[in-house]
């Protein structure tokens, strides 16, 4: 078994975002420039945000927070996201969720300009990266991308079972790993909370990226030797073990799963690491134009 090591990986691709960060200064005049709005003190997106913007910092970007009480109009909101939607110096564009209920995600997504879209979330970037064309991949599936492929991972012609259907993480993910690239041409099956005989599947792939946001749902008797499991999933529990008041678990029973496998990432650790990282690749593309 070897860990897939989220901290590790990110550091070393921080470090070649920002020289690229520093030569596009050199070269402009101006830093790569990520924009973050935020509605509510729920308290795992603040821990979120402040992560992206302290990541920022550290690779040499300019990153700004709007803030906003749950009692924002969804119209006010989106006139927000017009505005900066017109200006220049803004690279990339995200609204961190869950939003309030009265503001529909749909329409706040769709109205940020796909070509800040750095969640890449987006319905023309979805299409595009369907259609394996140029785009913002979705921060955590791109981070899943670049870790394989620092681990020089070929995938090619293995069966992979994503758990899940997320637009966030299990439907692009799927798309991904079917592609013609590598990471991708997978044989590619998409469960989820529905599908018959879920565990019979899981025990059939090579690849398993767990993203159904249950704690330890994925246990020994699901997974075949030898198998490659990508745990993306973040339960936050109280605990009086940990500083922060409380503990985060993967939808993968670690302890138990991870002597049969070849690779496994641990949480936290792994993928969450690669998710910023994949937001900071699609905001310094955004900077220089090299997608859109």
């Amino acid at each position: 078994m070897q860990l897939l090591d989220g901290k590790f990986v990110s550091e070393k691709i921080k470090l070649q975002i920002a020289d690229e960060a520093a030569n596009f200064l050199n070269d402009t005049g101006r830093k790569p420039h990520l924009v973050a709005i935020l509605v509510g003190n729920d308290g795992g997106s603040e821990t979120y945000v402040a992560s992206k913007m302290k990541n920022c910092e550290k690779v040499g970007f300019k990153s700004s927070l709007y803030r906003y009480d749950t009692t924002v109009t969804e119209a006010e909101l989106l006139d927000k996201i017009a505005e900066i939607n017109k200006n220049a110096d803004v690279d990339g564009l995200i609204v961190q969720l869950p939003l309030p209920k009265h503001i529909d995600p749909e329409k706040v997504t769709e109205a940020i300009d796909h070509k800040k879209d750095v969640d890449g979330f987006h319905p023309i970037n979805l299409g595009r990266m369907m259609r394996n064309l140029p785009c913002f991949i979705p921060a955590t599936p791109y981070g899943i991308l670049l870790m394989l492929q620092e681990y020089g991972i070929n995938t090619s012609g293995m069966h992979c079972v994503v758990v899940g259907r997320s637009n966030i993480v299990g439907s692009p993910m799927s798309i991904l790993m079917a592609r013609n690239a590598n990471p991708g041409n997978c044989t590619v099956t998409l469960t989820h909370s529905k599908t018959k005989d879920l565990k019979e599947q899981v025990l059939q792939a090579d690849i398993i990226i767990a993203a159904i946001g249950k704690k330890n749902f994925i246990t020994a008797d699901m997974v075949k030797a030898g198998a490659i499991v990508i745990d993306v999933g973040i339960n936050r529990e109280f605990s009086t073990e940990t500083k922060s008041g409380f503990k985060l678990y993967g939808d993968v029973d670690f302890d138990k799963v991870a002597p049969l496998t070849s690779y496994i990432t641990p949480v936290p650790g792994g993928v969450g690491l690669m998710t910023i990282v994949g937001l900071l690749k699609n905001t310094l593309a955004s900077a220089k134009k090299t997608i859109y």
